[in-house]
């Protein structure tokens, strides 16, 4: 029996209740991406660039948080949460983000600047869940496997739900709306010695001590890669995060080999088995995938009659 994981002592139990629906489809563009580790941390980490990029965001963290000093934990605590919106059953998803939200209603000061924030602020939450979205979907499309123009916007419009869930008001639908959403923000992006710090952390393993040290670097370097090079600029940025080409081709072996392992106790194979399909759904073809959900569907269809 698989082990249920936690969020701050709330045991998340991804394969039961049996049946119990998830707010994402298993034929969503969301379900195949966040089963894959490589594109979760390479994106995780471009997310949080994008976010430091705003003063009150960067202040937020790194004064309210605890990264610099349990940067695992707190790593391992954002991952939870994303983990559970995607494949959790709706109730622990409603749970685990509610008690994110009442976490985030208690940040609030000034940035070194003076200017308030909060971390309820509407522009702020809108950011910082626009920033998820676009580095999962662009880590995975570049180090994992290819996605086409209507796969990214389904990705995007698939995350309105849980975003909404977050208190978010207005989450992109395209990659050309969050390009257009980060120009509106634009002005206040700038460099600032944290952004240093926070990559330092990544370069270092301390949020990743599990991953290959190999990896550590290439990490930190393939984040900075996915950053619009706008966003690069002005967090100034420079040719010492240029992603090698032995760096790429490692996480991209990484990211393809992680797309085929499929782990009985990992929260995409878990969730697989509490809706009826196999463990490795996810693992296997495009057109298998098809066949297990038509066939899933149709031995549901009696006992909702």
């Amino acid at each position: 029996m698989a082990e249920p994981s936690s969020y701050l002592g709330w045991k998340i139990d991804y394969a039961n209740p049996p049946g119990a629906p998830a707010y994402l489809e298993p034929s969503s563009v969301h379900w195949r991406v966040y089963k894959n580790p490589i594109a979760l941390a390479v994106g995780g980490v471009a997310a949080v660039l994008l976010e430091f990029a705003d003063a009150r965001i960067r202040s937020g963290v790194w004064d309210h948080s605890t990264y610099k000093a349990d940067p695992i934990g707190r790593s391992k605590r954002t991952g939870i949460a994303a983990m559970v919106g995607v494949y959790g059953p709706q109730a622990a998803a409603r749970r685990v983000i509610q008690g994110v939200t009442n976490m985030h209603a208690r940040v609030s000061g000034d940035t070194p600047k003076g200017e308030a924030y909060r971390a309820l602020d509407p522009e702020l939450l809108d950011w910082v869940s626009a920033t998820a979205a676009y580095g999962f979907l662009n880590a995975y499309d570049r180090f994992v496997t290819p996605l086409s123009e209507a796969e990214k916007t389904q990705f995007y419009r698939e995350a309105h739900p849980i975003a909404r869930l977050y208190g978010v008001r207005y989450s992109p639908s395209s990659q050309a709306d969050f390009m257009a959403m980060m120009e509106k923000l634009a002005p206040r992006f700038e460099p600032h010695p944290i952004v240093e710090e926070f990559l330092g952390i990544i370069q270092s393993g301390k949020a990743a001590p599990a991953a290959p040290k190999i990896l550590h670097r290439a990490l930190a370097r393939a984040s900075v890669s996915l950053l619009p090079p706008m966003v690069r600029r002005k967090l100034s940025l420079g040719r010492d995060y240029d992603l090698t080409l032995a760096d790429g081709l490692a996480l991209k072996a990484a990211g393809k080999l992680a797309d085929r392992i499929a782990i009985k106790t990992s929260p995409p194979c878990q969730a697989s088995v509490r809706l009826g399909l196999p463990y490795d759904f996810l693992y296997r073809g495009e057109a298998e995938r098809k066949r297990l959900l038509a066939a899933s569907q149709h031995a549901l269809v009696p006992a909702l009659e």
